[in-house]
């Protein structure tokens, strides 16, 4: 009898202690991993509000916050070129809730032309989708005897330097893709800097300056009405908004200016909530809603994997390392 009390006791005390072992390895409900997303997501746009990025991104968030259930917030953080918000977004905790709407400016153009860069564009970002592909046209005054890519090479070797055209600013996509053209064609072009692309079309239409690369859709006008000629297309292959027009890629292949926008989170991000993202960003960019809103605004939907983006991201910041050497800026 008193055995088997003894053989009890020890019994219920084991027993007692499996459960607690049992119950401190099991994870309580409240810390329990949950479901993304659980609440809203902040999208860093690094531009100012009402610009070209917002007209791109708040279409397709809406779009996106319906398909996760859950509010997802565009916030602008504009400065210095796009770098603050990208380096808020590089170095926001890594849980899917803060993203970063890039653009090929802060992410392959500023390490080229800053010299102390706030984040690795490729070390502090993770690549969520490319979301579109914006090319710019290349045109130029219809008074000048240039009416293709070979005629405008022909023109300006016999008349070396005089040849003018108009960017946006120093270090501006518009501003390396002259001198990328001229590198590749081996000419001399003479850059005239502007601050913003409406005074570049006033003088181009007055024939200040004989040629410039511009927004696809804001030509389309002045293409129809005789006021520009179009050349080419700046990205590798032709728009379907102006197929007639080659691509400077069929000329001198590998040239691409491309002002891209994607997704971006901070590096370290589940690969779970990457991939989560991007499928559901790439089935909104097939909606014909949304790729009719991108094309008007001369815009090409594009969806990729991660992994392209990333080839996209390395290519372009090699590319944009050498138009700036071509070009002669120093990194300030």
């Amino acid at each position: 009898m008193l055995k088997l009390r003894k053989l009890t006791r020890h019994t219920l005390t084991a027993c007692g202690v499996l459960a607690i072992a049992v119950a401190l390895a099991s994870p309580a409900p409240s810390v329990a991993k949950e479901a993304y997303p659980n609440h809203s997501i902040t999208v860093i746009n690094p531009w100012t509000a009402g610009g070209p990025a917002d007209t791109v991104a708040r279409p397709i968030l809406q779009k996106l916050s319906e398909m996760l259930k859950q509010p997802v917030v565009l916030e602008n953080k504009a400065g210095a070129n796009g770098t603050i918000g990208s380096n808020f977004v590089a170095h926001a905790v890594p849980d899917g809730y803060t993203l970063l709407f890039s653009h090929v400016g802060p992410i392959t153009i500023s390490p080229a032309v800053q010299k102390h860069m706030p984040y690795d564009s490729v070390r502090d970002l993770a690549p969520i989708t490319q979301v579109v592909s914006a090319p710019t046209v290349l045109v130029v005054r219809p008074d000048l005897p240039i009416h293709n890519l070979k005629e405008l090479v022909d023109y300006a070797r016999a008349h070396p330097g005089k040849l003018t055209y108009g960017s946006v600013g120093p270090g501006s996509t518009t501003h390396l893709a002259g001198e990328m053209l001229a590198s590749m064609a081996n000419v001399k072009l003479l850059h005239v800097p502007y601050k913003g692309a409406a005074p570049v079309v006033t003088d181009l239409l007055g024939k200040q300056i004989d040629m410039a690369f511009l927004n696809i859709a804001g030509v389309i006008p002045f293409l129809k009405s005789g006021q520009m000629r179009g050349i080419a297309v700046s990205t590798l292959k032709r728009s379907t908004l102006l197929p007639d027009l080659p691509a400077i890629a069929e000329t001198y292949p590998g040239f691409e200016v491309n002002s891209w926008y994607g997704l971006m989170a901070p590096a370290k991000t589940p690969k779970a909530i990457i991939d989560l993202l991007q499928r559901d960003v790439a089935a909104i960019l097939k909606m014909p809603d949304i790729v009719k809103t991108l094309s008007m605004n001369g815009l090409a939907p594009e969806g990729t994997t991660p992994e392209q983006y990333a080839k996209q991201i390395s290519k372009d910041l090699v590319r944009w390392k050498e138009a700036v050497k071509n070009a002669g800026l120093q990194p300030q």
